[in-house]
């Protein structure tokens, strides 16, 4: 029969050996093991305005900040605006490294200066960057920085409300095709919508009024009331494109942080963006 007094000390010893083992291996990415169980840096569910970038050691601040972000979502992709172009990426979360893939666009033409900044975004925002949270101010702050040094500055931002935002409309939806507004009727054309239900606006000459009822992520305008000003022919286009979307019955918006985005059922709408004034 087996000296059962002898075993004991012995099996005591070695569970408590494995315990102890187990209990540093849990640990063992804090130190020697290449921060494999660090948590990810948590940047989904946030906002992110895209403030600035630095290249070549060279400062350049968003041309248009009420729009240039980027959100992560949590199926590992990042989508967001340079301020003229939106854009959609894969990106990879782990521990402080982003990994970001091809960075698709659309192409609408833009203004040199945000045209300038948008390449300088696309040759930054790629590849393995390194993630940094701070604060400043009662702000979040993130930095993402490239091997070389090239880095991203951003911050978070609240989503822009539906209601009591005017909201100033800057690229037409025509077909799933997405353009900026022509030369002669950029910023002209915005719209508000009161808590009580009421909306004012500019259709790019003429000023309406209207009731909408809002349902979920529907709207639908009442007739438009809308004033008689004699207008050029390239502001009566844009009147009537507007037009179109707000008076065709129930139509589906969308807030992205601080885009709005406004498309009838054919397809056909407007985005549109905080009035910075």
């Amino acid at each position: 029969m087996p000296n059962t007094k002898r075993l004991l000390p012995v099996l005591v010893v070695a569970a408590a050996t494995a315990t102890a083992l187990a209990g540093c291996s849990s640990h063992g990415g804090t130190a020697g093991s290449g921060g494999g169980d660090r948590p990810d840096i948590p940047l989904t569910g946030t906002h992110w305005s895209l403030d600035a970038l630095t290249v070549d050691g060279a400062r350049q601040t968003a041309p248009v900040r009420s729009t240039a972000s980027i959100e992560f979502k949590p199926d590992g992709t990042a989508h967001g605006s340079t301020g003229c172009n939106r854009f959609t990426a894969k990106a990879a979360v782990s521990g402080d490294t982003v990994t970001v893939g091809e960075v698709t666009m659309t192409e609408m033409a833009c203004e040199k200066p945000v045209q300038d900044f948008e390449d300088a975004f696309r040759e930054t925002f790629t590849g393995t960057l390194r993630a940094e949270l701070g604060e400043s101010g009662g702000t979040d702050r993130l930095t993402l920085t490239a091997p070389g040094g090239d880095s991203l500055a951003l911050s978070e931002r609240p989503e822009a409300p539906l209601k009591g935002t005017t909201w100033a409309v800057d690229t037409l939806l025509e077909g799933g095709t997405a353009g900026s507004l022509p030369e002669g009727v950029k910023g002209r054309p915005h719209l508000t919508i009161a808590a009580d239900g009421s909306a004012r606006g500019n259709l790019g000459c003429n000023n309406f009024t209207a009731t909408v009822r809002t349902d979920g992520d529907k709207l639908t305008f009442d007739k438009l009331a809308v004033t008689r000003r004699m207008c050029t022919t390239l502001q009566n286009g844009l009147e009537q494109k507007l037009y179109g979307t707000l008076g065709s019955g129930p139509v589906t918006y969308r807030i992205d942080g601080r885009q709005l985005t406004v498309t009838a059922q054919d397809g056909n709408g407007f985005a549109a963006r905080p009035d910075a004034g």
